[in-house]
């Protein structure tokens, strides 16, 4: 069934079921004909986004019993029955039980195109509101684990949530210490293979005689010392998210393997001719330009493009300067908490050297720093500070202070200026202007 916005009609008498369909199409509103409810049921699927107008009496299965089995599967569908004479206090039953409404035979054309579109217009709606309230969960969710208001994370998000439940490969690149494990975890988590493993293996971690057996698996007595059969990454993650991290440092003969299971979606366990199905979603992370690497014959190309089907850029935090203190509050939250210290309060040095610092480490390195903070060890050692810059600095974090802080408050109020002013203990007219200085929304 088409999942667009129609009319399903499912009348058993060919010539009202042809006089309905008539009329609707007359006035623009798709529609499909059925004879019984046994085929309108395998028709509405779960993604059904239209309308059902169905007859009571109908053979088999009736249209009391439709509306309750449909209304089951998706409380919000819009149902009409359509009686006959003297079924009215039958139909007034069938709206207790959440039919959207019903016509008595003999109907007029005008009548039924009425009732349809009001019904159209009603689940609409509600599928609008049911989407609004899945992004907005979603949107929530991704904020409270990708931190940052920067454009940059904005847009980093939004890619998450557009091809986070789809079975496309994802390259990731970034810089160490970016969140590229972070942001694979967030596709898997917000996939429909949540339920099954996420598997991560950092391809620079192992030596290469150990590689193989690990990411393949291998049987038992396959080589010296293997007594037992052993599962490799790629199995374990069958129904789930393979993980392949620094990517760019596996070696080339195993990119060649890697590739036909990604081809054939098979493997075969060292030490075994038998081929075992997999199917696993493949995310891949690297600090390196794996197109040059490619160029350079370093990395395969076929591999690569294989890999590289949907690809998720993680700017280094020194460009996202926008976003260090909203991030470092959030693990300076963290670390109190985890260590049962009082939460230490900011001071100007530290934020100078907080805006100011170059984070070679990135989100990593600013974790840390959060951590020694809250422990009331020195964040930054003095060679940290940046001389004549930290006059610039200071003034860059006073303007990013102020601008979280305008900005978590017009949250609170749900953009109303005047409630915001009030808690912020600040005129009207100046939160105005300062609103409109940081490009704020409200």
């Amino acid at each position: 069934m088409n999942n667009d916005l129609s009319v399903l009609i499912v009348e058993d008498d060919p010539h009202v079921l042809l006089g309905c369909q008539q009329a609707l199409t007359l006035e623009d509103i798709p529609c499909v004909g059925v004879g019984s409810a046994e085929e309108a049921l395998e028709r509405v699927g779960d993604n059904f986004a239209g309308i059902v107008i169905s007859d009571i009496r109908l053979p088999g299965i009736d249209g009391l019993e439709l509306l309750t089995r449909l209304k089951a599967r998706d409380r919000s569908l819009p149902v009409v029955l359509i009686t006959g004479h003297g079924d009215i206090s039958m139909a007034v039953g069938a709206m207790q039980k959440g039919a959207y409404d019903f016509m008595e035979k003999p109907f007029s054309p005008e009548r039924l195109v009425d009732v349809a579109r009001r019904a159209l217009e009603q689940r609409s709606l509600a599928r609008e509101v049911t989407s609004l309230r899945r992004q907005l969960a979603e949107r929530d969710s991704l904020e409270g684990r990708i931190i940052g208001r920067s454009p940059a994370m904005q847009n980093l998000r939004d890619l998450i949530a557009n091809v986070a439940d789809t079975s496309a490969n994802v390259l990731i690149e970034g810089e160490t210490g970016t969140g590229k494990e972070l942001v694979a975890r967030c596709l898997h988590d917000f996939s429909r293979r949540h339920t099954k493993q996420f598997v991560a293996l950092n391809c620079g971690g192992l030596p290469e005689n150990l590689f193989e057996s690990e990411i393949f698996g291998h049987e038992a007595n396959a080589f010296t010392g293997a007594g037992k059969r052993r599962i490799g990454k790629i199995e374990h993650a069958d129904g789930g998210t393979l993980f392949l991290d620094e990517v760019e440092s596996m070696p080339l003969p195993l990119q060649i393997k890697l590739l036909r299971v990604l081809q054939e979606r098979t493997l075969e366990r060292l030490g075994s001719n038998q081929s075992v199905a997999v199917d696993c979603r493949v995310i891949a992370a690297t600090k390196s330009d794996l197109d040059e690497s490619s160029k350079a014959g370093e990395f395969r190309s076929d591999l690569y493009y294989r890999l590289n089907v949907v690809t998720l850029e993680l700017p280094p935090l020194r460009e996202r300067r926008e976003d260090i203190l909203q991030l470092f509050e959030h693990f300076l939250q963290q670390s109190s908490l985890r260590f049962d210290r009082a939460v230490p309060d900011l001071d100007n040095q530290t934020l100078s050297n907080l805006m100011s610092h170059d984070w070679p480490g990135n989100v990593r390195e600013l974790r840390n720093v959060a951590e020694r903070f809250a422990l009331g060890l020195p964040a930054f050692k003095k060679s940290s500070a940046s001389g004549s810059n930290q006059g610039v600095a200071f003034a860059e974090a006073v303007e990013a202070f102020e601008r979280n802080l305008l900005n978590d408050a017009l949250q609170r109020s749900g953009g109303n200026l005047t409630q915001a002013s009030l808690e912020l203990g600040m005129a009207k007219t100046t939160l105005f202007d300062k609103v409109k200085k940081y490009g704020l929304s409200h």
